[in-house]
């Protein structure tokens, strides 16, 4: 029997219609396949049972044994960033293009929509070369969190309160301690500076989420005080000591631009060194 070639034309042109269609639906079609495809090898590495390796001595094990006290890694840290692009679109083709070598678990836009691009207990490329601590490899023990904002600008009110409610439930998640929450220009002082000194860390610490000073006032900073010591016990690279001050007065200071440490800025820090301790 032969095929009418006008059903055959409609056929096509019905086709390509529901193909464009799902492609405006849906502009992350291919990248969410690789995702799917990436997790999936992942998965599969998981369910592999742990190999029988040779001894030292080139015994061999009668049998296998594996242990029943095991659990997921969990992440300890969240790292604030921002986008320093110009729009949430920008920021989700940049994390979806394998050439950038850049990513993290969460963006939220300006209007308060939240992407969640990246399962917490997979690791994301957001911390680059930082430490914190003795951390060194920030992006093994860490959750990203990029907001678009271009560095240049305050944050949109319903953005943070996005923000919040997201650190909310990552916090009771995972246990992450108050202390715990800081900025990308936290861990790579010197190399970064976001989120910069117009994200409210002040708002964010009163909901739980970062350590604030008190009250300074009354506070007596004694003469053995060593500053660099205590940026190193809150958790900065002193490495470059003019960078990770800098960093430390753009995260609870970020009315002081000058540079050094003024008296007042002593006293914030002597008063963060105590609870940090």
């Amino acid at each position: 029997m032969k095929t009418n070639p006008l059903f055959i034309r409609f056929y096509c042109l019905l086709a390509m219609i529901c193909g464009c269609t799902y492609c405006a639906r849906n502009p992350y079609a291919s990248t969410n396949k690789v995702y799917r495809q990436e997790a999936k090898s992942y998965a599969k590495v998981l369910r592999q049972q742990p190999g029988i390796l040779s001894g030292a001595n080139g015994a061999i094990p009668a049998e296998w044994v594996g242990t029943v006290n095991f659990n997921m890694r969990k992440p300890n840290l969240v790292i604030i960033h921002h986008t320093a692009q110009n729009s949430c679109e920008q920021t989700l083709k940049t994390f979806t293009m394998e050439k950038t070598q850049v990513s993290a678990h969460y963006v939220i836009c300006r209007n308060g929509a939240i992407h969640h691009m990246l399962n917490d207990y997979l690791r994301a490329w957001h911390g680059g070369a930082a430490k914190w601590g003795s951390l060194t490899d920030i992006n093994s023990s860490s959750i990203g969190i990029e907001l678009d904002n271009n560095g240049h600008e305050p944050f949109d009110s319903t953005q943070i309160n996005s923000l919040l409610v997201l650190l909310d439930t990552l916090q009771h998640r995972y246990n992450i301690p108050a202390a715990n929450f800081i900025g990308h220009g936290d861990i790579a002082p010197g190399r970064k500076v976001d989120p910069s000194a117009f994200f409210p860390w002040h708002q964010l610490a009163q909901k739980g989420f970062g350590l604030w000073y008190t009250d300074t006032t009354a506070t007596t900073v004694p003469e053995s005080f060593n500053k660099l010591l205590a940026l190193r016990i809150i958790g900065y690279d002193i490495k470059d000591s003019t960078a990770a001050m800098e960093a430390f007065k753009r995260h609870f200071i970020p009315q002081d631009s000058l540079t050094g440490m003024t008296d007042a800025d002593k006293k914030v820090l002597f008063n963060l060194q105590q609870q940090y301790q």
